[in-house]
């Protein structure tokens, strides 16, 4: 409840990496200092109230790979 005695809820997101386009990722992250609406675009499209362990790391794994680091699978570690 906030101070006037109303409930809020709150919403907690994250990205689900497995959803994010590598080739769209990369584009807009190139233009993000100039233009950061396409970042926040790609990023948007991907967002999940489906916050679990499985989702977490598999997002690590898919986010490092699109990076370019494939030394480890969070799985390995």
């Amino acid at each position: 409840m906030n101070s006037q005695g109303e409930n809020q809820s709150v919403f907690l997101l994250c990205i689900d990496w497995s959803t994010v386009d590598k080739e769209d990722y990369l584009l807009a992250m190139e233009r993000s200092p100039i233009r950061d609406i396409e970042i926040k675009h790609v990023l948007k499209k991907s967002l999940t109230k489906s916050i679990d362990r499985l989702t977490y790391m598999k997002g690590l794994d898919v986010s490092y790979h699109i990076e370019g680091y494939n030394a480890y699978k969070a799985e390995e570690l």
